[in-house]
């Protein structure tokens, strides 16, 4: 079944669309970035999509050796190695990257418990000794600034650690405990230099609304003037594990929305803190690193849906993760195995990575929104020309179609049209590797293969402005994100070509 619809842009439509999809993207622990596939990876989305900042956990935990103590004549002393954190910084500075400081976790000697998270152990109690913890930070933050600029570092947002309300990342989900570490932090990075902006509590789900009103409370009992507040957002309901995966049902978009805006209600309800940015450092559909919806064109289209809304009362939002080598529930055994990425083993692009690529031209092309719906967001540029992107997310067994056709205000004289698809028959590197029997370990040809498979179709026609308006049809399959430019383009032939008779294959006589 295909659904019709016909939208109308006249020369002075004009409508809201926040778009600050490059801000930020997520990561697996730190110490990852030391790897070569991250950093292939990492180096494939810097080229396509290009992020300014990258987000992720483990800055303090023990596999990047930063914090040590020793003794000396019978007094225990800290010493810090920046050896690996130096090699991390580097790399990033070297693709465009600024970091977004998450503080966290607790390195192993400096930690009150033995409470850990993850394969990778990350130790999630709170310090015991607050005084160790803030010097620790302060000589990290010194450091970095000696070795790449004051005035550079302190644009780096701080974050104090990752969903404490969540008793897996926190101890006890100790909300008092928490407040004390983010108060001792906040200090302690003002003190280093006080244009650093500082925020939390960077929670997840459930408990959100309560944490962030309380968080606010007690900032403003302080006077804590922070800077902005995180949390994270995921859209599913309860996930259902079989073997190594986990298979989960999407919420309705406006349910996660609505939620969404709770917390911009809360903050703004704090008159001193109307307006404070919001930074979602933390979004996806799927809040597991083995959810096969990750992989599917089911994803990429449900999230070219959310990047269009997500600006709406919210500074930025991290997708959660740039690429596939991660390590929280172990090592993956399969390049398709649902993590988190954009990028699948082997530098395959999934269907969202092209979600973000298409939304990101958006950004660049310094157009005006003069449409914006659940299925479609278009753009005007100055020249006159138009872009968009439109989306079609169908839950499986629906099987529909949208037929979306554009009247669009123009000039006389012909128009080409470029359209980039990613669907379930043109960019579907998934099905591919399951045509191929699902090899866990995919030879050279088969990755090469994939790679192949998870492109866009690209597509282009020349079409004849009438009556002041162009119109176009985009057909949006099954799960389809569908990216179009629509611009003026005259024919200027070199001397003696004719197209029609080279294609045609006319001599002439």
């Amino acid at each position: 079944m295909r659904k019709e619809k016909r939208i109308v842009v006249s020369k002075d439509n004009k409508t809201p669309f926040h778009n600050n999809v490059d801000f930020c993207i997520g990561t697996g622990r730190m110490g990852l970035a030391l790897t070569q596939e991250y950093q292939e990876q990492l180096k494939l989305v810097q080229e396509q999509i290009g992020f300014r900042h990258i987000r992720g956990h483990g800055l303090f935990c023990d596999d990047m050796a930063i914090y040590h103590e020793y003794e000396q004549d019978g007094v225990r002393k800290a010493e810090y190695n920046y050896t690996y954190l130096d090699r991390v910084m580097d790399f990033y500075r070297s693709v465009g990257l600024r970091p977004f400081l998450e503080l966290g976790f607790m390195p192993g000697k400096l930690a009150r418990g033995t409470q850990t998270i993850f394969y990778w152990k990350g130790n999630t109690t709170p310090p015991r000794d607050y005084k160790l913890w803030c010097e620790m930070v302060q000589n990290l933050l010194r450091h970095l600034m000696d070795r790449y600029g004051a005035d550079e570092v302190v644009t780096w947002p701080v974050e104090v650690w990752n969903e404490p309300n969540l008793c897996g990342f926190w101890e006890n989900a100790d909300m008092q405990e928490y407040f004390r570490l983010f108060h001792e932090a906040f200090h302690a990075v003002k003190e280093v230099d006080c244009r650093f902006r500082v925020g939390g509590p960077a929670v997840c789900g459930g408990t959100d609304e309560v944490w962030i009103r309380a968080f606010m409370e007690y900032c403003s009992e302080k006077k804590l003037a922070v800077d902005f507040v995180t949390r994270h957002h995921y859209t599913i309901e309860q996930p259902v594990r079989e073997g190594h995966y986990d298979y989960v049902k999407l919420m309705k978009p406006e349910d996660g929305f609505d939620n969404l805006k709770t917390s911009r209600d809360i903050i703004d309800s704090f008159e001193v803190y109307k307006d404070l940015p919001i930074h979602i450092t933390e979004f996806n559909t799927s809040y597991t690193p083995k959810s096969v919806i990750h992989d599917t064109n089911l994803n990429a289209a449900f999230i070219a849906h959310q990047l269009s809304r997500l600006g709406d009362g919210n500074e930025s939002y991290s997708y959660w993760t740039f690429g596939d080598v991660f390590e929280e529930q172990g090592v993956p055994f399969t390049p398709f195995h649902g993590g988190f990425g954009l990028v699948a083993d082997g530098c395959i692009p999934k269907p969202t990575f092209w979600t973000f690529v298409f939304y990101k031209k958006l950004q660049e092309s310094a157009g005006t929104c003069v449409y914006r719906d659940d299925n479609m967001v278009v753009l005007r540029k100055p020249d006159g020309s138009y872009l968009g992107v439109g989306w079609n997310p169908v839950e499986f067994g629906a099987g529909e179609e949208q037929s979306i056709t554009l009247s669009l205000a123009a000039g006389d004289g012909v128009y080409s049209l470029l359209t980039e698809t990613v669907d379930e028959e043109t960019c579907n590197p998934l099905k591919v590797w399951h045509d191929l029997g699902e090899p866990a370990n995919p030879s050279d040809g088969q990755t090469k293969l994939l790679r192949q498979a998870a492109q866009p179709f690209v597509q282009t026609c020349r079409v004849a402005c009438a009556a002041a308006e162009v119109e176009i049809t985009l057909l949006l399959k099954r799960n389809a994100v569908v990216y179009f430019e629509l611009r003026k383009c005259g024919i200027q032939s070199d001397r003696g070509y004719d197209y029609e008779r080279a294609v045609g294959g006319n001599d002439g006589e």
